[in-house]
């Protein structure tokens, strides 16, 4: 696990990613890249967007390699904020080897959190994940066997103001850049929520936005469903309403009993929520309104 990510850190320490958001104007484009240029950067992937060429927004994101980017950090940044502000960016500049910290929470059932471990013991979620948070022990003996502390604080509707009290306390502790909620079956208070903004990455097991809330599976059985389906998604604070950021499905008929459709349904959860987590750690979506675009 360790090698894994000591090698790609070695293999990227001279990348960076933009990720900008603006109005579209002509100008863009040739001015990051003669940014980047002027840096000696050079670009090794661009990918681009605009929702209407005549008075719509334009989105980009750019992966470069600079020499000794990391001397170069903050004189790129500084000059960069000089180009944003004459575009009305909004932007990011992140550095491949800074990997995101990312804190996996989880109740009962394991089977998204024993992917993503899985994941990134193998190498491709290039993350670290210094603590795992779970309001049930069950998760315990699985998570430290991967070397990982595992935290039990137990939550429910009595006690959540509490329970948040000491989860964002361990979450600064550990300079957390990602949630990634692994079938976490709490709700989580504004305050949670706004602390983590456009961070915390939420799997349901559910196509949304048919069949919200609880139960879903036997609601769709009751409907006779012929695809069921997950959605991984951010979290805002309208409850499975956040943008979006990958669905998969698959095809039942008459035969599967809610028990089938739940064992399918897992399957596709923890492929759903390995993309979308993997999308994000490598700088690929960009929220705009309630939606996302995924480069």
């Amino acid at each position: 696990m360790k090698n894994h990510r000591q090698a790609f850190q070695q293999d990227n320490k001279n990348r960076g990613r933009l990720l900008i958001s603006c109005p579209d104007q002509p100008g863009i484009v040739a001015a990051v890249s003669q940014f980047l240029a002027n840096h000696q950067a050079n670009i090794i992937e661009s990918s681009q967007y605009s929702t209407n060429p005549e008075g719509g927004d334009f989105f980009i994101r750019i992966e470069f390699e600079c020499p000794d980017i990391e001397s170069k950090k903050p004189l790129l940044q500084e000059e960069f904020w000089k180009i944003a502000q004459s575009f009305s960016m909004e932007w990011t500049l992140s550095f491949v080897h800074d990997l995101r910290k990312a804190a996996i929470f989880v109740s009962k059932e394991l089977h998204c959190l024993r992917e993503l471990l899985l994941e990134w013991e193998n190498g491709d979620l290039m993350m670290d994940i210094p603590l795992v948070i779970s309001n049930h022990p069950d998760a315990k003996d699985f998570v430290e066997s991967f070397g990982i502390p595992f935290v039990h604080i137990p939550a429910n509707k009595n006690n959540r103001q509490e329970a948040e009290q000491q989860q964002l306390k361990l979450l600064e502790e550990y300079n957390i850049d990602i949630i990634i909620l692994a079938r976490y079956m709490q709700i989580l208070t504004p305050t949670f929520v706004k602390a983590y903004s456009e961070k915390i990455i939420n799997i349901h097991h559910s196509f949304l936005p048919a069949f919200v809330g609880a139960n879903p599976y036997a609601r769709a059985f009751e409907r006779g469903v012929k695809i069921i389906g997950a959605t991984s998604h951010y979290v805002t604070n309208d409850l499975d309403e956040g943008p979006i950021i990958e669905q998969d499905i698959k095809r039942v008929n008459h035969r599967d009993q809610v028990e089938d459709l739940k064992k399918n349904g897992r399957i596709i959860e923890r492929s759903v929520l390995v993309r979308a987590v993997k999308w994000h750690i490598d700088d690929r979506i960009i929220v705009y309104d309630n939606k996302t675009i995924i480069f």
